[in-house]
């Protein structure tokens, strides 16, 4: 049910035009009455304005129809569906469902030390990005558990030294204080009416990333998704974490570090991208050294986790306590068990098996020494984009013509040709820079950047050897949707075709599953490959057929 605004970016309140984000917010009061009659509470405090210590942004408008009796998950979700889809889409507004707010919980208490008998909170736990408070739900209703024998006035006065969240939607702060309030109200109950007081509000209006947000013991967070546009101020706050462009959640991640306790731990619903990408390897690099990782369970079902956008999603807890080991687990209807890894290091890609049949080959994986460029060769992405020189592309061969090597040309580990691009198969070298940057004039291995979900394989790989070369006059020009690894020196320890088996094979197939959940590989990733040491590598290319597949196998198993 967690949402929230980009980051710098309010959402408007509802107006009188909009009728069901109206209705969403106006169905708090009655919803609240019935949570007040059900605590056994007297009638008087059926009013939010008196029980609570919160103002919505405007008068709630009237609502007398009753509230159907649902959990304060369906409450915030109800408000959230309401906001229009391309806003939530375009700023990463979302929310958390109830399973995956409860399990987060469940590992976050866990790095906290937590046992199995309700506990009391320590110290401050923040929700910087709260939307509706789904997250602070179930640590609320722990800590009032274990706090059941206490002076419950006292417990109720402590909550806003133990509980804050912050958003920058003003209505989503007002869902989130009435929410959490209801949760409060048994322990009001118990409070002599002589000493009752206006229940804490626990969720404010502001900066959830600010750079004055003091510590805070614990986190927990689903943070908004997507680029942000930073001021030069922000970019110096987070010079440590940021290559390129910045994402709203790996600030959100990267504002935790140095600002939680030794004893605390940081759980947080988000991509996996932060794992593997080329612009999240500093904000790895300050993770692994500040706040290692102790548990990543994955998300099977990607739908509905935020706002429909297909993409790996995970739940993933940090702290700064020393960890050897990092649990993985897989969530898909219910939580299963997938390895036990050393616990990621460095900047570069993390090895996370996502099935536990992979756990073996990553953790084998992690140990080889070589990579990529240790073996004479380098990745980089074909440098043709297509619609950028369309008045370039002829279907027939001429003067100055290069034939185009496309993704579906790929065809059973060769280059050949399909049909389906032949309108579009020469590229005319039309500038001077065109020989230099646009042609490929050696042999080369090719790899796919992106595959289908359906598709058995992540890696497509096909071999550009000299043969394909000189049948098309010595040269071709790759299209940006090809990795391309060519050689950096003139005998490198693995041959093109070689290489192009190895990573065709099943162990090196896995292996990317392991570095990253998309169906895009990048050039970077493809980098990132673990090889064994050059001795086994030259070894290989004196094989070939079953016997290959044998000796790949043994070096990754």
């Amino acid at each position: 049910m967690t949402f929230s605004a980009a980051h710098g970016d309010l959402l408007a309140a509802p107006s009188t035009a909009d009728t069901a984000q109206l209705r969403a917010v106006a169905g708090l009061a009655p919803w609240w009455r019935a949570r007040v009659v059900q605590a056994g509470l007297p009638a008087a405090v059926a009013d939010l304005s008196i029980a609570l210590a919160a103002a919505p942004p405007e008068p709630l408008p009237r609502l007398d129809d009753d509230i159907p009796s649902v959990d304060p998950w369906a409450l915030g979700t109800g408000y959230v569906e309401t906001l229009d889809p391309a806003s939530r889409s375009q700023f990463g507004r979302h929310y958390t469902p109830r399973d995956l707010a409860e399990r987060l919980w469940t590992m976050t208490r866990k790095a906290m030390g937590f046992g199995v008998d309700p506990h009391r909170l320590p110290g401050l736990l923040r929700d910087p990005a709260v939307g509706g408070g789904a997250l602070l739900i179930a640590p609320l209703r722990e800590h009032l558990l274990a706090s059941a024998d206490d002076d419950p006035a006292l417990v109720l006065n402590s909550l806003p030294n133990l509980i804050e969240g912050i958003d920058n939607d003003p209505w989503a702060v007002y869902v989130a204080n009435v929410v959490l309030a209801a949760e409060m109200l048994p322990t009001w109950a118990r409070v002599p009416e002589h000493r009752r007081r206006p229940l804490p509000a626990l969720v404010r209006v502001g900066d959830g990333i600010a750079a004055d947000l003091p510590p805070a013991h614990s986190w927990i967070m689903n943070p908004p998704y997507g680029r942000q546009r930073l001021s030069d101020e922000q970019r110096a706050q987070f010079a440590d974490t940021l290559y390129g462009h910045a994402n709203l959640y790996g600030l959100f991640m990267a504002s935790t570090i140095g600002k939680t306790a030794k004893d605390g731990a940081v759980g947080a619903l988000v991509p996996t991208s932060f794992t593997a990408g080329l612009y999240f390897h500093r904000l790895r690099e300050q993770l692994a050294k500040c706040l290692p990782m102790k548990a990543l369970s994955f998300v099977h079902s990607r739908d509905g986790v935020f706002g429909g956008v297909l993409q790996e999603t995970c739940l993933a807890v940090f702290s700064p306590r020393r960890a050897q080991r990092t649990t993985v687990t897989r969530i898909n209807g219910h939580v299963s068990d997938v390895a036990k890894v050393p616990t990621p290091r460095g900047d570069t890609p993390w090895l996370i098996p996502r099935e536990a049949r992979d756990a073996t080959t990553a953790a084998t994986a992690a140990s080889l020494p070589l990579r990529l460029s240790d073996l004479g060769w380098r990745a980089s992405t074909g440098p043709l984009v297509w619609n950028r020189r369309a008045a370039d592309l002829h279907p027939r061969p001429a003067k100055n013509r290069t034939r185009i090597v496309w993704a579906a040309d790929m065809i059973n580990g060769r280059v050949g040709r399909s049909r389906a691009r032949d309108s579009m198969r020469y590229l005319a070298l039309t500038a001077a820079s065109d020989p230099k940057v646009m042609t490929l004039t050696v042999p080369a291995v090719l790899v796919q950047r992106t595959s289908a979900p359906e598709q058995d394989r992540r890696l497509i790989v096909a071999d550009l050897d000299a043969a394909t070369l000189e049948r098309n006059g010595g040269q071709v020009v790759v299209e940006n949707h090809i990795n391309v690894l060519r050689p950096t020196m003139d005998e490198p320890p693995i041959d093109h075709a070689t290489l192009a088996h190895v990573l065709s094979s099943a162990p090196l197939d896995r292996l990317i599953r392991c570095i990253s959940g998309s169906v895009a590989v990048s050039a970077y990733e493809l980098d990132a490959l673990p090889f064994p040491d050059e001795e086994i590598v030259r070894a290989w290319s004196k094989l070939d057929g079953a016997a290959l597949d044998a000796a790949i196998e043994a070096a990754y198993r």
